[in-house]
């Protein structure tokens, strides 16, 4: 990451992905994103080291089904009303790992995201641009999304084990 300009870069929310997935009924996975999401990233001199923050918007859910994105935005799970976002901070990169805290319905966890640098290069506006992503798997019980239905076969509705991917780009800090 040394080729990564000193200073704080911008998150480019039209080139930035914010998505998860989850087990549906034992038999499927059902996937959604935030559309909404804003952030930074704080390079220190010679890209050594990184601070990653992230606001995601929960009015924003989409899973291209509107009954269960109203579902989604209710009390039985992110309760928009009461918690309008989900934020990430990250507190240390250690290797490929990027150690941080996940805030999701008040609640707030540690979390380690498998985090790759995807590289940096001028687009053709003259625009310099880097790319991230990371992955991790979180307990959505842990952030007290406990909302859930038996199933007849056995089993329940939703599993527990979410996982959660961020595909980011940011774009470079202006010459002052």
């Amino acid at each position: 990451m040394s080729d990564l300009t000193p200073g704080t870069w911008t998150l480019d929310p039209a080139h930035t992905s914010a998505a998860f997935t989850v087990r549906h009924a034992g038999i499927s996975k059902a996937r959604g994103q935030f559309t909404d999401v804003e952030g930074e990233l704080v390079v220190a001199e010679g890209g050594e080291d990184l601070a990653f923050t992230a606001t995601l918007k929960t009015e924003s859910v989409s899973t291209s089904n509107p009954d269960r994105d109203a579902h989604l935005k209710s009390a039985d799970f992110f309760d928009v009303e009461n918690n309008p976002t989900i934020t990430f901070r990250s507190t240390e990169l250690k290797g490929d790992t990027l150690h941080g805290e996940l805030t999701i319905n008040g609640i707030t966890k540690p979390v380690e995201l498998d985090f790759t640098y995807e590289g940096a290069a001028t687009d053709p506006f003259g625009i310099y641009r880097a790319g991230f992503t990371g992955e991790t798997t979180i307990s959505r019980k842990e952030f007290g999304l406990t909302w859930n239905a038996a199933l007849e076969a056995g089993g329940v509705l939703v599993a527990d084990s979410v996982k959660v991917s961020i595909e980011a780009e940011f774009t470079a800090p202006t010459a002052a």
